[in-house]
């Protein structure tokens, strides 16, 4: 039996598993994330910031697939809670530079048991999760 409309049924869809699985991880991570007063996006920002120290607001863009017109509130309600600090780079005004403050570098301590408890939250193997990864950044890659 030949259904013309087989693309358009739910099943079918890579979006919809993508959508609910995203939403799925933000839930588990909100009561994790709300201990830290972050929200999840205020969190991925704080984990480029961890690594980096010190990044311009590009790169956080870039690195983060966020707008700046997305990423100026949070940077904002990090530098309200004392965890950055923004500034003019010197050499480029236009270029803002975002910087950890000794707040945001002791939240890195208190953040340190997020990933292993979100890992126990999903039953996959190593191997499960590198493939997932992997696939993820795939598509990912190829929209940038």
């Amino acid at each position: 039996m030949n259904d013309k409309y087989a693309s358009l049924r739910l099943k079918n869809q890579l979006c919809f598993p993508l959508y609910a699985v995203s939403n799925l991880i933000t839930r588990k991570y909100k009561p994790l994330l709300d201990e830290l007063d972050l929200t999840y996006t205020q969190y991925i920002v704080m984990m480029v910031l961890w690594e980096e120290n010190q990044v311009n607001e590009q790169f956080l863009c870039r690195t983060l697939c966020l707008k700046s017109n997305t990423l100026a509130p949070l940077l904002k309600k990090l530098e309200e809670k004392g965890y950055v600090r923004k500034e003019k780079d010197s050499s480029d005004e236009r270029n803002l530079v975002i910087t950890l403050t000794d707040a945001g570098v002791a939240l890195k301590d208190r953040a340190l048991s997020v990933p292993e408890c979100i890992a126990r939250e999903f039953h996959l193997t190593p191997e499960e999760a590198a493939s997932l990864y992997k696939t993820l950044y795939k598509i990912l890659d190829e929209d940038r």
